[in-house]
């Protein structure tokens, strides 16, 4: 596979089903019935769509529509997902119990993303995000057991009890921390992925591998804010090795992504700095892993940042102070 390219071939759907079709790509145009412009479409996950290159990529083969994985490989990942989901399942429990206090944000329905990113890193990679961070943190390898006692503010917790839901932090683990405020944590991010190309390149102390890679999670809502597009410029100027994974679950609190950003197809954004700009399905753990692979092993050779936007879906309210009530009974929000 060419080192600068994104497996595209092998999907159901081009980029140009999702934008119109008005650029050449490099595998078949799209049939008519899916030129609809993406904005014009329900708020739903597009589920003819699973994962697009960006014009900066050349072409790939066609390939398998999922990797080869081994048996060890793939309970690894199912393990993670449904530790994310029954953890985030008891925190729920716990909060109405009244046994947790503050805000907490549950993951539930995004675990292929962490999972699928996070188990190809290395020990000395590290991962930054945000106020909805449990489950980055059970995929880094933080025990379960710290980072329910952070919950419960214990001492015995992985930030001894002072961040809470929205603050984890792991030095041994290598996560610098969930971040309250949209966008906090893509310039710390963007620090750690100069640190490492800093040690690699002057101090000579990264791993025979090749350099340390950073991931900076997010949401779609984070996409229309300042410290987002000045990273990206930074990244792509000093080819840093850091991935930029959107967790576009198509909410930004109570705010549709449909209504709040004038181009939906945030994956485009890469390509305007000169970066790789991937969509994927964020429902599909295997798809995720292709893409987070690739992604990953271009930033550790050196070769610069890469923007995916995952779309996925939460299937709780924003918080846990966001009762489920506000969703309309009976309506299926993934199908529209």
């Amino acid at each position: 596979m060419a080192a600068a390219s994104f497996t595209a071939a092998k999907f159901l759907a081009p980029a140009a089903a999702r934008s119109g079709g008005d650029r050449a790509r490099p595998f078949p145009a799209p049939s008519a019935s899916s030129m609809r412009p993406l904005r014009h479409r329900p708020a739903r996950r597009l589920g003819s769509v699973l994962a697009v290159s960006s014009d900066v990529l050349k072409a790939a083969p066609a390939a398998a529509a999922y990797p080869a994985v081994t048996r060890e490989e793939a309970l690894e990942l199912y393990e993670d997902m449904i530790l994310g989901r029954n953890f985030e399942d008891m925190c729920a429990q716990m909060y109405y119990r009244g046994k947790m206090f503050g805000f907490v944000h549950l993951y539930n329905g995004q675990e292929a993303v962490s999972t699928g990113f996070i188990k190809q890193l290395n020990q000395p990679d590290c991962v930054v995000s945000t106020y909805r961070d449990h489950v980055h943190a059970l995929s880094k390898g933080v025990p379960a057991r710290a980072v329910m006692a952070e919950l419960f503010g214990k001492a015995t917790g992985c930030c001894r009890g002072q961040g809470g839901s929205m603050h984890m932090f792991s030095e041994p683990h290598n996560l610098l921390g969930g971040f309250a405020f949209i966008g906090e944590g893509i310039p710390v991010a963007t620090g750690a992925a100069f640190a490492a190309k800093y040690r690699h390149e002057v101090l000579k102390q990264s791993s025979p591998d090749g350099l340390d890679v950073t991931l900076a999670f997010f949401g779609d809502g984070t996409c229309n804010n300042g410290q987002f597009f000045e990273c990206l410029n930074m990244a792509q100027l000093w080819k840093l090795p850091i991935i930029f994974v959107v967790e576009n679950n198509l909410w930004a609190i109570g705010m549709s992504h449909l209504r709040s950003t004038s181009d939906p197809e945030i994956w485009k954004k890469g390509p305007a700095f000169g970066m790789p700009g991937v969509h994927v399905d964020g429902m599909d753990v295997l798809k995720v892993r292709e893409v987070a692979k690739e992604a990953i092993d271009r930033a550790r050779r050196g070769e610069g940042p890469t923007l995916v936007e995952c779309e996925t879906y939460r299937f709780r309210g924003h918080s846990l102070a966001d009762p489920d009530e506000l969703r309309r009974p009976g309506k299926d929000y993934l199908s529209g």
